[in-house]
């Protein structure tokens, strides 16, 4: 299980969120959302310290993690984030 973050989608959040080198993003499990992993819950994001991060990596200078607590949305599988260029979004794929 491992959470992988594209350099484009980081770049990406960085400039949308105005992180700073140094600042982290939490993903996290939320109600509601378009997701074909769990019904009814998706994947959200917010830029916050980390406390007890199950998986985590830095791409751009900017810590992306995910808290043990909300892993088990993921079932051991691994989170790729990319950011498709055509449609400017990003893509949270569970792999």
């Amino acid at each position: 299980m491992q959470l992988i973050v594209e350099q484009p989608a980081a770049s990406w959040y960085k400039q949308q969120l105005e992180l700073e080198n140094g600042e982290s993003v939490r993903i996290f499990v939320k109600l509601g959302g378009c997701s074909t992993v769990v019904p009814g819950l998706s994947l959200g994001v917010n830029k916050e310290l980390p406390i007890n991060p199950g998986l985590s990596t830095t791409v751009e200078g900017i810590t992306f993690f995910i808290e043990e607590a909300n892993l088990w949305y993921l079932d051991n599988k691994g989170l790729r984030i990319t950011f498709d260029e055509r449609h400017e979004e990003i893509d949270m794929i569970v792999e």
